[in-house]
């Protein structure tokens, strides 16, 4: 109850009107940081297991309250709209990523592509409410005029407009079959596209930290801000500086089952998932590590390798930004949230363009990008890491991106803010989601709700709910919670410990398939047959969630 006490007094203190009346807090009123990384699986940060280093996000997560049953969708962008919206990516305008529109979700409610003006952004309502709003990163929520951060409540944003580049000044495309693209990523500066890359932009995660501090620096020091740092690291291409590179050479030599198997037993001694959770299954197109010739093991390890120097590079350059806010002052009054937008990338390059659907795709990118061994990870290059890894990555889930199973969806994620009752080193179990976040905030920071009505314009209600009971060491029991998730056709539907998934093959049965997480972590057992009331049930669930947030399951995909 102490937070709460402490929200309390701090709104009292204020004056009386509301936020959406232009509320401007006063200087000690909490800032608020969210930082996304892009593509990491349950184990690849040290205080959830892996054995790659991150000290200074380590340090953040073991001082705050680990949340290890938080989800997302399965992709970044559908993931984004959610955490800056409070509301289901079908209604916030991303239903199925811009890139991956279907035929008949074209032009449909829902399936716009972009951050719809149907919901309130959540740097917007910051903005209202007297705090100064900033970005640095990746965007993902719309590439036309007038659909950019700085159209969505930022005051200052340097943003890839994409989902995602390579990660030197090359502004080389991650996509050559998005319209305008040709081969140049999109990058905007306070809502002006940009030709060239400013001087300073040596490394992506280098350059958005450098831009965030400048905006931090330069800002009204006695208003609170409402930051966005949005990582494009560790998306592939796999890309990071030859010298961190280095750092990791021979660290996953023994391959991705041992590694997998490491994590595993490093998670249940972290108290991170329960003790008697085993290995996943190996999917069925990563082949056992032992099979691969000594080429193929050294080109998978050094991939590897890449990856863990740019989680390196994310972990030292997020240490800059804590040195800032610590040298200010500023970091015990910082709520900070911590989290990837989606499982670990498990995909290699025929699985991101398969040949009957991207065959223009596949010409640009053999013609244009290096794969020789001592050209991986440097500008030029275009690194995944496949299958193996992606799999390791959350070594007792059951998929990865684009997966609705947890693999896919169930992410490193935590809070950090001292004045929290349960702020030091704590996990929760709680089932939570990423819409929960934007509710949560303003709980957090005393700002109301709107009631669906925004800047004179009608908006969804937020369906996120605000977990601050789960931050005081408060009971919050989401046993009976609901959450349902559909992309690219696959669809999924959870229930406490229950979940019912349909995926097409080979990732699926083509079926539904329910499971019980609570003995059956990885999802390896359909027992549909044995609960049938339970499988029915949920079904009549996903209809309702489906039917409630617009769903219109796609009559196409691209494999994805």
């Amino acid at each position: 109850m102490a937070l709460r006490f402490f929200l309390v007094l701090l709104i009292t203190a204020l004056p009386s009107c509301s936020s959406v009346d232009g509320l401007i807090p006063r200087a000690k009123s909490p800032n608020v940081l969210l930082i996304v990384v892009d593509d990491v699986g349950f184990a690849e940060l040290g205080a959830f297991g892996s054995n790659i280093p991150t000290p200074n996000i380590d340090a953040l997560a073991n001082s705050g309250v680990k949340l290890t049953n938080f989800h997302t969708a399965p992709t970044c962008s559908p993931t984004r709209s959610m955490l800056l919206s409070g509301v289901d990516s079908h209604i916030a305008g991303l239903g199925n990523m811009f890139e991956e529109l279907a035929p008949n979700q074209k032009g449909q409610p829902g399936y716009e592509g972009y951050l719809h003006e149907r919901v309130a952004p959540l740097p917007a309502i910051f903005k209202q409410s007297g705090y100064r709003t900033y970005m640095a990163g990746k965007w993902h929520l719309g590439l036309e005029e007038g659909q950019g951060p700085t159209a969505r409540g930022f005051d200052r944003a340097f943003a890839i407009l994409e989902g995602g580049a390579g990660h030197f000044s090359d502004m080389a495309a991650l996509f050559h079959n998005v319209p305008g693209s040709l081969g140049k990523a999109k990058y905007s500066n306070d809502g002006k596209l940009l030709d060239e890359l400013p001087d300073n932009f040596e490394y992506s995660t280098q350059f958005y930290v450098d831009q965030m501090l400048e905006y931090l620096e330069g800002g009204e020091q006695d208003q609170p801000f409402f930051a966005y740092l949005s990582f494009t690291a560790p998306h592939w291409p796999l890309q990071a500086p030859a010298d961190t590179i280095k750092k990791y050479k021979g660290k996953f030599d023994d391959g991705y089952e041992s590694v997998a198997q490491r994590r595993l037993s490093r998670q249940i001694e972290l108290g991170l998932i329960p003790e008697a959770s085993k290995l996943s299954q190996r999917p069925a197109d990563a082949p056992a590590w032992e099979s691969l010739s000594d080429e193929q093991k050294r080109i998978s390890a050094r991939a590897k390798e890449i990856y863990a120097a740019m989680l390196d590079e994310v972990d030292n350059h997020t240490g800059r930004l804590l040195d800032h806010l610590r040298s200010t002052g500023e970091l015990d009054n910082t709520i900070i949230v911590f989290m990837s937008d989606n499982g670990a990338e498990g995909h290699d390059i025929d699985g991101l363009f398969p040949e009957e659907h991207f065959p223009k795709a596949r010409e640009w990118l053999f013609a244009s990008h290096k794969f020789d061994l001592d050209s991986m990870g440097g500008p030029g290059s275009y690194v995944l890491y496949g299958q193996g890894w992606g799999w390791a990555a959350a070594p007792a889930f059951r998929g990865y991106k684009a997966y609705v199973t947890q693999g896919g969806t169930r992410v490193p994620a935590f809070i950090h803010y001292p004045k929290l009752s349960n702020a030091e080193n704590s996990i929760s179990n709680a089932l939570l989601s990423v819409k929960d976040i934007a509710p949560t905030l303003l709980e957090l920071t005393g700002i109301k709700q709107h009631k669906g009505e925004f800047q004179g314009r009608e908006v969804a209600l937020m369906t996120g709910l605000s977990f601050v009971p789960v931050l005081e060491g408060e009971p919050f029991d989401t046993s009976s919670r609901v959450l349902g998730l559909e992309l690219f056709g696959k669809r999924s539907i959870r229930q406490g410990a229950w979940t019912l998934v349909e995926m097409w093959e080979p990732q699926g049965t083509g079926e539904w398939q329910l499971h019980n997480l609570g003995i059956d972590l990885a999802e390896r057992h359909d027992v549909a047959d044995q609960f049938p009331e339970q499988f029915d049930a949920m079904k009549a669930m996903w209809e309702q969630y489906a039917k409630e947030n617009g769903v219109i399951m796609p009559d196409w995909n691209s494999g994805y």
